[in-house]
């Protein structure tokens, strides 16, 4: 397998420094080139198992291996995306794509490199655009360009479209299926939509919470383009909310009881 996680378990500490469960025997192996989603409620851990397997967050125990490799950090061969497209207000769009390049090749080769990219998410025109003068899912699209430029083996994306219009959303969907398709990546995308996850992913892993573990794990054997079997969809976004409903209770009942408690 290209990446094992191993009885991954992960706690912090309450005001009370008392140990919280965050994640609990968390084991999933995922094969190169695999599109796989990691889908459940809030508070899951969701975020938290991209964090670790990007290396910007350590786990209280298990082992996170890519390519046979034990992962403790950061790492050229992992690209991230998160929510926010995070970029640089006073660069450009080329200088924001090329920024992480610089230490890597010439500006030239750098500038190159980066336009091949922009054009696959179709922003070539917009170069010389600043982001404040960009749509968000325009933004998004540059964060996506920034993190392909650097070629990484896997890409990790944390509920990369969660702040977009239903519309920008579907239409970025068809972008990141096509640049998939294209360059052959393995994708762990974070998301809190069933139908999000249905339409872009080969697995969908399906969590519950409190603490987070695996409920499901579900291969998605429908043919692409999608959006041609919305029946076979219905069915595994029906399976997918019967494991889902008591979690969501669960939630909600927490807050509730928070809310009348203060």
């Amino acid at each position: 397998m290209f990446i094992e996680i191993n009885d991954v378990n992960k706690q912090y500490k309450d005001k009370e420094d008392r140990p919280i469960d965050v994640l609990k025997g968390i084991n999933l192996s995922i094969e190169k080139g695999q599109f796989v989603s990691i889908l459940g409620p809030s508070g899951c851990g969701k975020s938290t198992i991209l964090s670790i397997v990007a290396g910007l967050t350590k786990t209280t125990s298990g082992q996170i291996l890519i390519d046979g490799k034990s992962i403790t950090k950061p790492g050229k061969d992992r690209g991230m995306v998160f929510q926010q497209a995070a970029l640089f207000p006073w660069l450009t769009v080329m200088e924001n794509v090329t920024f992480p390049l610089k230490k890597e090749m010439k500006k030239k080769d750098a500038e190159e490199t980066a336009l091949k990219y922009l054009q696959m998410v179709q922003l070539g025109k917009y170069i010389s655009h600043y982001p404040h003068e960009l749509s968000g899912g325009m933004q998004q699209r540059v964060a996506i360009a920034r993190a392909l430029a650097m070629n990484p083996e896997t890409l990790l994306m944390d509920e990369p479209f969660g702040a977009l219009d239903e519309q920008t959303r579907s239409r970025l969907h068809g972008q990141l299926e096509n640049i998939w398709t294209e360059t052959k990546k393995t994708i762990l995308f974070v998301t809190h939509s069933i139908s999000e996850s249905i339409k872009l992913s080969d697995r969908i892993i399906v969590m519950g919470t409190k603490p987070g573990i695996i409920l499901q794990d579900i291969t998605v054997n429908i043919p692409r383009p999608r959006e041609e079997h919305k029946k076979e969809m219905l069915e595994i976004e029906d399976n997918i909310m019967k494991f889902l409903k008591k979690e969501i209770d669960k939630v909600v009942s927490e807050e509730l009881q928070y809310a009348n408690s203060h």
